[in-house]
């Protein structure tokens, strides 16, 4: 093989940008699995660049969670979790399938299907899987939400809690 150093570089850039841009989405998501009273909402909200949005799409996503444009809309939405009452009892998102194409130095975007285990402070428990697609732009030096769109594939209530506090079975000695 003959490569440029250029083009070697060029092709590092895009390297590293794509495991940057899945990393804010892990970010992200660790960030929603610890969503409860009191939380401190601005390192979650860093996430997005200053016109973003976030949209729920489909007519489930559509009418529950709206569309919200712009950094201060989006921390207004997740202020509502930290909020008393504790929403969440237990919060578990899962991302899999997972595409990334960085298009230039300051754009990107990505897919996954997403997950999600809770329970509720009020005892009820779902399991929901979402598709999800996401632009990313850089801004400030780092990759960043720009819009976040989701739409759900299946939302199913489960009739116990996610975590069962009795003893996990294991042979015995």
């Amino acid at each position: 093989m003959d490569f440029e150093m250029s083009e070697v570089v060029s092709r590092l850039i895009q390297l590293e940008s794509g495991r940057d841009v899945a990393e804010v989405m892990h970010r992200y998501m660790s960030l929603c699995d610890y969503l409860d009273e009191g939380v401190d909402i601005e390192p979650l909200i860093d996430l997005f660049t200053r016109d973003a949005i976030w949209e729920g799409r489909g007519k489930r996503y559509a009418a529950t969670f709206g569309r919200r444009e712009g950094r201060e809309a989006i921390r207004d939405m997740f202020v509502k979790y930290t909020l008393p009452p504790a929403h969440f009892a237990l919060n578990v998102h899962f991302l899999t399938s997972e595409k990334v194409n960085v298009q230039s130095e300051t754009e990107a975007e990505g897919t996954w299907v997403l997950l999600q285990t809770a329970t509720f402070t009020d005892g009820r428990s779902q399991l929901s899987s979402a598709l999800l697609n996401v632009r990313f732009r850089r801004e400030d030096g780092r990759w960043k939400i720009a819009h976040f769109c989701t739409t759900s594939r299946f939302n199913r209530p489960v009739q116990t809690p996610w975590d069962n506090p009795q003893p996990l079975p294991v042979p015995e000695e």
